[in-house]
C-alpha cells in the first residue's frame, strides 16, 4: 500500500481504504505549545468525501476539527468561535473561500488560513495570496503535504518574543511560558492551579478577541457546562484578583451575555 493518499475531486473515497492507509502514515500528534490542547482546525469544502476525509485524517494526527460546507457557515463559526487555522475550499457555492478570506483579514483576524482549490493557474493562486491567505494548495494533493503545510503555519503563527525565546506569551507587563507554566506579571510570579493557567493562557492566546462561554467551556474543561453554571465565572474572579495581588491592572474584561477578553484597557 503506497505511504501517501491522493485527493481526487470528485472520488469518493471509501472510509474501508482511507483508515487503514492513515493508521500506517499516522506520526505523533501535533497539539497545542503546550503540549496538552490541540490545535483546533476549521475545515471548509462543499464536496462532502473531501470534507469527511480530511476531518479523520485531521482528527488522526491530533487536531480537534470543525467542518462546515460553504463560506456563510465558515464565517458563522470564526465569529463565534476560536480557531488555530482555516483550510478553506476556494470554489464553494454562495459566499466562496477568497471572500472568506478577504472578509476576515478586513475584520483584523488574523489567523492562518490555508486554501484548496482546483485550480492551478498562478493568477489564480495570486488571486488566493492577495486575498490574504498564507498558502495554497492545489487539488490533487498529498495528505503529507497538507499536514506538513498546516504544521507550517502553525509554528509561523506562534507568537516569538523580541529575545528570541519561542513560546513564551506576552501582554504588556505580562509573560507566560507555556512549557515551563509558569506566568509573571513584571517580576512577580503569579501562583496559578492547573486551571488557572489554562485560562489565562487560552485567553492570552486570543489577546483582544472575545472569546465565549461554549468556546472557553470546551477548550478548558472538554465540554460545555451550560447556561447555568457559574464554573467559569468563578475561575475568572480567581484570575482576577491574583493578578491585582501583584499589581496588574484590570486585564480581563467581561462582555456581557457572551463571554471574556483579555486586553490591556
Amino acid at each position: 500500500m503506497p505511504a501517501t493518499t491522493t485527493f481526487y475531486r470528485p472520488a469518493v473515497i471509501s472510509e474501508d481504504t482511507w483508515l487503514p492507509v492513515l493508521a500506517a502514515l499516522r506520526r505523533e500528534p501535533e497539539r497545542g505549545q503546550d503540549g496538552r490542547v490541540p490545535h483546533r482546525v476549521l475545515v471548509a469544502d462543499d464536496d462532502r468525501a473531501i470534507r469527511e476525509s480530511l476531518a479523520r485524517a485531521l482528527d488522526l494526527e491530533g487536531y480537534e476539527v470543525v467542518t462546515v460546507v460553504d463560506g456563510v457557515e465558515s464565517l458563522t463559526r470564526v465569529h463565534k468561535e476560536s480557531f488555530d487555522a482555516l483550510v478553506l475550499d476556494v470554489m464553494m457555492p454562495g459566499v466562496d473561500g477568497l471572500a472568506v478570506c478577504r472578509v476576515l483579514r478586513a475584520e483584523g483576524d488574523r489567523t492562518p488560513v490555508l486554501m484548496l482549490t482546483a485550480r492551478v493557474e498562478t493568477p489564480d493562486r495570486v488571486a488566493g495570496l492577495d486575498a490574504g491567505a498564507d498558502d495554497y494548495l492545489p487539488k490533487p494533493f498529498e495528505l503529507d503535504e497538507l499536514l506538513a503545510r498546516l504544521r507550517a503555519l502553525l509554528r509561523r503563527a506562534a507568537f516569538v518574543p523580541e529575545n528570541g525565546t519561542a513560546d513564551v506569551l506576552r501582554l504588556s507587563a505580562l509573560r507566560l511560558d507555556p512549557a515551563a507554566r509558569r506566568a509573571w506579571w513584571a517580576e512577580e510570579e503569579l501562583q496559578l492551579s492547573k486551571t488557572e493557567f489554562d485560562l489565562l493562557e487560552l485567553l492570552l492566546r486570543n489577546e483582544g478577541i472575545v472569546l465565549d462561554h461554549s468556546t472557553v467551556y470546551q477548550r478548558i474543561w472538554g465540554y460545555d457546562f451550560g447556561v447555568d453554571s457559574k464554573n467559569l465565572a468563578v475561575y475568572i474572579g480567581y484570575l482576577r484578583r491574583k493578578l491585582t495581588a501583584v499589581g496588574a491592572p484590570a486585564l480581563i474584561h467581561t462582555v456581557r451575555g457572551v463571554g471574556y477578553t483579555l486586553r490591556v484597557s
